[in-house]
């Protein structure tokens, strides 16, 4: 199993940064990274194609980053949304830690960008939304448990934006997604990823 889903990955520390550019909001902001993280010397393609083309954001409420990484579509979320507060979400500490500080360097105190592990996020917080770019290699179960538990936290109207990769099972994703009840729309397909639109029947 990669690093990168280790609470605390075993990699040596390679700090890095990399540039995530924002074009609606004209920002292009600076990101810390480092070895034992996702994607940690790029933004992913996959979190790059939703956040250039995911759904309008709440302006308001309690957003999820799910799989946060280092931050950068918790960032993307947190600038275009400024009254609402983003629960960043990582098992990996280390990913957290980067999350904060880049959160931190950007002045997103914890009111607006709260990077965290799962059981930090009091279990009384319902999302206006919920964005992922879900870890698939963790496996079928793991993966689907993941999912059921946090859409599971969506409220009343909200929804949730997920990106898979098309050869990596987006469209049976989006089918089992289905059979467990939950209404499930291709929001957008770009450069061999699709944007699942996911919200409560």
């Amino acid at each position: 199993m990669p690093q990168y889903f280790d609470p605390a990955p075993e990699a040596a520390n390679r700090p890095r940064q990399v540039v995530l550019a924002l074009p609606d909001l004209g920002h292009t902001v600076t990101l810390a990274t480092d070895a034992g993280v996702f994607s940690g010397d790029r933004i992913d393609p996959g979190t790059r194609v939703l956040i250039d083309h995911g759904p309008p954001v709440p302006a308001a409420g309690d957003l999820l980053d799910l799989g946060c990484g280092y931050g950068p579509l918790a960032v993307a979320l947190a600038l275009r949304s400024p009254s609402a507060r983003v629960w960043a979400v990582d098992v990996n500490e280390r990913a957290v830690a980067l999350c904060a500080r880049n959160a931190e360097a950007l002045d997103l105190g914890p009111s607006r960008l709260r990077a965290c592990t799962p059981d930090e996020v009091p279990e009384g917080v319902r999302f206006a939304a919920v964005w992922s770019n879900p870890p698939i290699r963790i496996g079928g179960a793991a993966l689907h448990q993941l999912l059921l538990t946090w859409l599971g936290r969506l409220e009343d109207g909200g929804g949730g934006a997920l990106v898979v990769q098309r050869h990596l099972g987006a469209d049976s994703l989006a089918a089992w997604l289905s059979a467990q009840g939950l209404v499930v729309e291709r929001l957008a397909a770009k450069r061999g990823y699709r944007i699942l639109g996911v919200r409560r029947s």
